[in-house]
């Protein structure tokens, strides 16, 4: 049986995705993602400057047709100022073992309390887990 997909669906998790992803909130406001990904092993902050200034609100992950993983992350700046980090996305295998796939790191500006989303993609299909990283930018 083949599958036909709607690419209206795609489009409206892609607009859900980037809604509000440049839209600062103040000290008060309430988070709308229910729950946070916290320094794991699936998003580790590398340096202890970015410890309390950044979190990841929601990730999502899935596999493309030719087998390589693909990662989704929100990255939120929880500090009343603009700063700028880096990220980058250390591929895995099924049991956690670095597949040797790791992408730059690349530059991230984030305005007072902003999100923004960025995407990760293995460049093999041995990936099955990740670890994103943050550190402050050089």
């Amino acid at each position: 049986m083949k599958h036909h997909r709607n690419p209206v669906i795609f489009l409206a998790l892609a607009a859900a995705l980037l809604a509000g992803c440049s839209n600062p909130q103040g000290p008060g406001s309430l988070d709308t993602t229910k729950y946070t990904i916290e320094s794991t092993d699936i998003f580790e902050r590398l340096d202890q400057s970015v410890q309390d200034s950044i979190k990841c609100t929601g990730l999502q992950e899935r596999v493309l047709p030719d087998g390589r993983l693909e990662v989704v992350a929100n990255v939120k700046n929880q500090e009343d100022r603009r700063i700028e980090v880096e990220i980058n996305c250390v591929f895995k295998d099924e049991k956690g073992v670095s597949t040797g796939d790791e992408t730059p790191f690349r530059h991230l500006i984030l305005n007072e309390y902003a999100t923004q989303t960025v995407q990760f993609t293995s460049a093999n299909n041995q990936a099955r887990k990740y670890t994103i990283r943050v550190r402050q930018a050089r």
